[in-house]
């Protein structure tokens, strides 16, 4: 995947400026050498005082839901994502919450990584073994007690579209901690669990809510043919339903909460959300140091409200550790919509993330 990015950002460079065959070398020296990759894979849960110090007592339990689909159509392989699953995981357990994980089928569940969006938090989470054994594991829905919980958390990932709409279990599990005036969240396209919730009076839950989730232009951008593959698009189904849906700004933090439903847009979104369920259940959110990832997502918001000048601006002022690979990766995505000043700034601003680091 990465020298697919970097492949792809030169063509796109070299047809949009001109730098011929100096492209190459220019593009490779915005992204970041290969030895913090290196470094970074090896993170361990030690190496995070967010996780491992100044723990509250317990405050009970929270249940993940995932996936159990690991295919749509013939031959894409799906599953929940990791990201989504791992940082929740983190904010939720720093707060005094136990997380239990489950699934449709229980078991094994599968897994989409996705490692150009990879901090140190998703290497932590994948290099620790109770984590893994408790993944290998996941309690079947059909034995999950839905009491036994403050918050269920349904995580996104494409394989959620076939086997969350119509479980029974799912509908149960969000219905009574809804009911309960418990928290129910989602994320990206976990809200597909929500869809066909009807509660104890009759009414949908997600009637007259607002809710997020990923956006009809999300989705088709990655995949044209998604209306074909889908049984149905999230934005359309969750506004079918009676949703009042919120979209934010392309792969970019969108979070909403209505009461006790709190949702988000996109893997980006999932660090706010899972702060807002720990305040909703409520308590004060544990505080934190923002990652590297937040610190661009909130640099490309910027940019995207006030334009270049107050982007660079921001960066100069605030000095973060930068994700600078998400820089690159939505300025491909712009030149790839044909906005060619956008994916210039964007360019113009990872270079500049280059010369103060």
């Amino acid at each position: 995947m990465f020298k697919k990015i970097v492949i792809t950002l030169v063509t796109l460079v070299t047809l949009v400026t001109g730098l011929g065959y100096g492209a190459k070398y220019w593009v490779k020296s915005l992204l970041p050498e290969k030895a913090h990759f290196v470094a970074i894979k090896q993170t361990q849960v030690s190496d995070l005082p967010y996780v491992t110090e100044n723990i509250p007592a317990y405050r009970g339990k929270i249940l993940a839901v995932v996936t159990s689909v690991d295919k749509m159509g013939e031959d894409k392989d799906t599953g929940y994502e990791h990201t989504e699953l791992a940082r929740a995981y983190w904010v939720f357990t720093a707060n005094g919450f136990a997380v239990d994980i489950a699934s449709p089928k229980g078991g094994k569940p599968p897994v989409v990584i996705d490692g150009d969006d990879m901090g140190a938090y998703d290497y932590a989470f994948l290099n620790d073994d109770t984590i893994q054994q408790k993944l290998a594991n996941t309690i079947a829905l059909a034995e999950v007690n839905p009491n036994d919980y403050e918050a269920v958390y349904f995580v996104g990932g494409k394989g959620t579209m076939f086997d969350f709409p119509d479980n029974a279990d799912v509908q149960n599990i969000a219905k009574t901690l809804y009911q309960n005036n418990k928290v129910v969240s989602a994320v990206c396209h976990g809200p597909a669990a929500l869809v066909n919730v009807k509660l104890d009076n009759g009414e949908m839950l997600l009637a007259n809510k607002k809710v997020s989730g990923f956006t009809n232009d999300e989705e088709l951008f990655l995949i044209p043919e998604a209306k074909q593959l889908f049984p149905f698009l999230l934005e359309d189904k969750l506004i079918a339903q009676g949703a009042q849906f919120q979209a934010g700004s392309t792969y970019l933090e969108k979070v909403t909460q209505d009461g006790k439903l709190i949702t988000g847009q996109n893997p980006w979104s999932v660090w706010t959300l899972a702060e807002k369920v720990v305040a909703e259940i409520g308590y004060q959110p544990k505080s934190r140091e923002r990652t590297p990832e937040e610190h661009a997502i909130e640099l490309l918001m910027t940019y995207d409200a006030s334009g270049l000048a107050a982007a660079k601006a921001e960066l100069k002022q605030k000095r973060h550790a930068y994700q600078r690979i998400l820089i690159v990766m939505h300025s491909i995505l712009a030149f790839m919509q044909f906005d060619m000043s956008k994916g210039i700034d964007l360019l113009s601003l990872a270079n500049e993330l280059k010369q103060l680091n």
